[in-house]
């Protein structure tokens, strides 16, 4: 048996099967629609041997009127024959089971959206189709409108199957339009679909005799749901995000249980309205999501989607801030945690860190798996105006970000932090992030923008009147420096390290001498910068924070390198490039890697350290992969 989620060419696939193995069927095949038969007779599985009977030649006048007789005349007629039967869009186990025939070499070829695993007692074999890959994809179109279209735009035509998330049927229709349309061009198609708002209903492809659209194939599905699973798959089209498990499709439907949301997703799943993900999470097909949203926006009252997006945003505002403390406790934050707890109506020992063996790398590793719902919930409630939630998570958020260098969405979602702040009239919190934005961008080699957000964040930070927040500006400020003015740069960390001390600001005092060590040394007073490293250093390892004190130590080991002592110099890089990856900070591991290559005399060794160090680079978007791939092509 095919199944599969509406459109994925369940029929197509039995139709082409059936074609290629007439050989293997001399008394014919039967076909049975039972879409057809639900829309005419309701679909019941006596009609459906009446249609059966008739094309084994049973006149009506003869068809039995009752099941059980409809059924013993099939089996004695099937019995004497080697036939397929073709059961099209079933939806019970019984449309199949009582439609076998009995005749050796009999084959029964059944589609279904509905995942029916009871037939495998029945000797069933089941077969889920799912949707096809880029190039799948691109043969198809190829197949439909012609190779040399699609290899004349390659890039918009990969889009385009993206667009259609593989899904065959969105894909024929878009093949049928560019065969039918000439003058329209793959680019001028992707354009017209990438209003994603729209984007359903420009699958349509009309013909003089029918209309075929994605969302009929949808629909169909929908219709068959009962009412608690059609509320879900309605609540799920509105959800921020690429997956989700069954405590938020339960928080986002406003149930109490999980058990009722579980039993609503196993619903949705076994009618392949939803997937599961490698990470047993699950998923909406964005064109499902999409029929979803549509079916919600006619269905439910006004203001459905905010109320949902309201919920899911506390979710996440609550368990990212919880680990952004798991990771390190005593950050600079502006957000405080009973704040947040207290708005979105969670309580503040619920710590699903806390009892981790090691509670920051939990942390850090939930924020990756999540980190693409995140950015999707932080553009969802921007959109919607919630203006302190979105700050508040970006300000938390940015705790990945310092161990793991996804640049462009530490961009992405510090911007969107920003501007809420900025509308909710927080000069703290947008100075926290606007400094903190610098940092993204001039990993991306934007200083100019960085300086930009930093003058902003300097002001707003003496406004507040935040002794604390403006050191770390100050701090942030010194980063620029480092790269334009040295000098300046140590002025600026100076001054951090005055303003910390004032406040009683242990970390933060510690941070802005370790910076004050790097500028000293870039200015030629080695000495005093071992000397400020070393007492950075102390004090990180008193606090336990392990990733800052093997930054320091691989400073100090860059500071030896200037000095001469290469020996000294091989040895604290490679202590902290491996306390750095067994900290996470790949990024700070990737730099210390390329600074110790540039130090061993064993070139198998170096190159061995910068191919680690491209590979970070690379998942992390970082310009400096070009730099350190230009090394390794060199050498």
């Amino acid at each position: 048996m095919f199944s599969g989620m509406p459109g994925i060419g369940k029929t197509a696939a039995a139709s082409q099967w059936a074609h290629s193995n007439q050989s293997l069927f001399p008394d014919g095949q039967l076909f049975v629609d039972f879409s057809a038969l639900r829309s005419g007779t309701g679909g019941d599985v006596s009609e459906a041997l009446a249609t059966c009977l008739r094309s084994l030649g049973v006149a009506d006048q003869f068809l039995p009127a009752g099941l059980a007789d409809r059924t013993a005349l099939y089996r004695d007629l099937s019995a004497e024959r080697r036939m397929l039967v073709v059961l099209d869009d079933v939806t019970r186990p019984a449309q199949v089971t009582t439609l076998l025939p009995q005749g050796p070499g009999c084959a029964v070829l059944a589609t279904s959206t509905w995942q029916l695993g009871e037939l495998v007692l029945d000797g069933a074999s089941l077969l889920h189709l799912d949707v096809l890959g880029v190039d799948s994809g691109l043969e198809l179109l190829s197949a439909l409108c012609g190779p040399q279209r699609i290899a004349r735009e390659p890039a918009a035509s990969a889009r385009l199957v993206n667009m259609c998330g593989g899904l065959p049927i969105a894909l024929r229709i878009c093949g049928a339009r560019l065969l039918t349309h000439r003058r329209l061009t793959v680019s001028a198609l992707v354009d017209e679909l990438s209003d994603e708002q729209r984007r359903l209903s420009r699958f349509t492809v009309s013909s003089a005799h029918e209309e075929r659209t994605v969302s009929a194939a949808l629909e169909i599905a929908y219709r068959d749901l009962p009412e608690s699973a059609a509320r879900m798959y309605r609540v799920l089209g509105h959800v921020p995000g690429l997956s989700f498990d069954t405590a938020l499709a339960a928080l986002a439907a406003g149930l109490d249980t999980a058990e009722a949301a579980q039993e609503a997703l196993d619903v949705l799943e076994t009618a392949s309205l939803l997937s599961i993900t490698d990470e047993r999470r699950y998923a909406l097909h964005g064109l499902v999501r999409l029929h979803a949203r549509d079916v919600s926006g006619t269905v439910d009252p006004p203001g459905t989607e905010q109320e949902i997006v309201r919920r899911v945003t506390g979710h996440y505002l609550a368990l990212t801030a919880v680990a952004d403390r798991a990771i390190r406790a005593d950050r600079l934050r502006i957000a405080g945690l009973e704040e947040i707890f207290g708005a979105v109506g969670r309580s503040a020992d619920n710590d699903p860190f806390a009892t981790a063996d090691d509670p920051g790398d939990d942390a850090i590793s939930w924020l990756e798996a999540e980190r693409a719902n995140i950015l999707a919930v932080l553009r969802t409630a921007s959109r919607f105006g919630f203006e302190r939630p979105v700050w508040q998570l970006a300000e938390a958020f940015t705790a990945l970000f310092f161990h793991h260098r996804h640049l462009a969405d530490w961009r992405e979602s510090l911007e969107l932090g920003a501007d809420a702040a900025r509308r909710d009239g927080n000069a703290a919190a947008e100075s926290r992030l606007r400094s903190l934005l610098s940092r993204p961008l001039l990993d991306l080699g934007q200083d100019e923008p960085a300086k930009t957000q930093l003058d902003i964040a300097e002001r707003l930070a003496v406004e507040s009147g935040h002794p604390v927040l403006h050191a770390s500006v100050q701090e942030f400020l010194g980063r620029y420096w480092d790269l334009h003015d040295p000098a300046r740069a140590v002025a600026a960390y100076r001054t951090s390290l005055a303003l910390n001390a004032e406040a009683g600001e242990e970390r933060g005092e510690a941070l802005a001498r370790y910076f004050l060590g790097r500028a000293q040394s870039v200015v030629g007073d080695h000495a005093a910068a071992l000397a400020d490293l070393a007492l950075a250093r102390d004090v990180f390892l008193t606090l336990h924070d392990q990733r800052m004190a093997a930054r320091v130590l691989a400073d100090a080991g860059r500071v030896k390198a200037r000095l001469g002592d290469v020996v000294g110099a091989v040895s604290d890089l490679t202590q902290a490039a491996d306390a750095l990856r067994q900290a996470g900070a790949s990024h700070y591991e990737a730099q210390a890697l390329e600074d110790l290559a540039d130090l061993l005399d064993d070139p198998d060794e170096a190159r061995d350290h910068l191919r680690r160090a491209l590979t970070v680079y690379e998942e992390g978007g970082s310009p400096r992969a070009a730099d350190v791939l230009a090394r390794l092509n060199s050498g």
